[in-house]
């Protein structure tokens, strides 16, 4: 069902979803579909499993596609659903992309080996491998400090120009010039979606082809909100609503984020368990910072 997005572009908001999980640490499907709908609900353009905000890195390989199934299965075709089926090996990654290609995913993103690092030449030879295995879009999933590797425009405009299917990346660099080059000189080949949450307004008002935000899974309508405005050419608008917005952005930016976004869930009375260990919970101090700007941000928009 979901595969009716496929030969569609994908634009706007996407949200990297949180991954409940259990007292016992095994993930919580049920509170994942709350979770999945509450992202929808707002009105976002897209949901991504298994990514970064997703605690990827802590979850084993049936669990990754358990997420994705879940995910895929409770969208049933109401927004387009990205897998994120990156892994450290070439055949790791090309199983998950092909078990998620089978299970409906509409995009897959596929982040590059990280722990030992690469070459930007083995990086290349990866994604080619892994994006040939499959017929669906890609996207690449470009977070250097993560990976130890930089997918420089040039290197993701080539990419991009000699694999048909690779048709997005989302840039974690936070380097601002270099997501400013990928969106005003590339973007006839390739839609990018910038991944550093204190970037959504300056990106969608730059051209990007969306955002990918792990701070929707706390604040979507907001996030929804601030998008919408600018597609429609409201900037002032857009801008009074993204000053509003800022502050609790950024207190889920200041601090550790995968705790920061599930004690932003728990704060919006969507509690999605702790962190996988050895992740920690939010500090007290951190937790008071941000229930305070979600206060704040609750008066200023009432």
């Amino acid at each position: 069902m979901s595969q009716q997005h496929s030969s569609q572009h994908l634009t706007g908001v996407l949200t990297a979803l949180a991954t409940p999980f259990t007292a016992d640490e095994a993930i919580d499907t049920a509170t994942l579909r709350r979770v999945v709908d509450r992202s929808i609900d707002a009105g976002v353009d897209g949901v991504v499993a298994a990514g970064s905000t997703g605690e990827v890195g802590a979850l084993s390989s049936d669990e990754r596609l358990l997420l994705i199934d879940t995910v895929i299965e409770h969208t049933a075709g109401r927004v387009p659903v990205i897998a994120q089926t990156g892994a450290t090996s070439t055949a790791e990654a090309v199983r998950l992309s092909k078990a998620a290609e089978k299970s409906g995913a509409d995009v897959l993103m596929l982040i590059t080996p990280y722990y030992e690092p690469l070459s930007v030449a083995e990086t290349v030879a990866y994604i080619k491998d892994v994006a040939g295995s499959v017929d669906l879009p890609v996207m690449l999933y470009n977070i250097p400090a993560v990976t130890g590797v930089n997918l420089d425009p040039a290197t993701v405009r080539s990419l991009a120009e000699d694999v048909p299917t690779i048709r997005y990346i989302k840039d974690s660099s936070a380097n601002w010039e270099q997501a400013l080059q990928l969106i005003h000189h590339h973007r006839d080949v390739i839609g990018t979606f910038i991944g550093w949450d204190a970037y959504l307004y300056s990106a969608l008002v730059e051209g990007a082809a969306g955002v990918m935000a792990g701070t929707a899974n706390v604040v979507p309508n907001e996030i929804v909100d601030v998008a919408r405005r600018i597609a429609e050419g409201d900037l002032a608008g857009a801008r009074e609503r993204w000053n509003a917005l800022y502050p609790v952005i950024d207190a889920l930016l200041s601090v550790p984020f995968i705790p920061s976004v599930k004690a932003g869930l728990a704060l919006q009375g969507l509690p999605a368990g702790s962190p996988r260990r050895p992740t920690a919970e939010l500090g007290a101090e951190d937790h008071a910072r941000l229930r305070n700007a979600l206060s704040a941000l609750y008066q200023n928009v009432g």
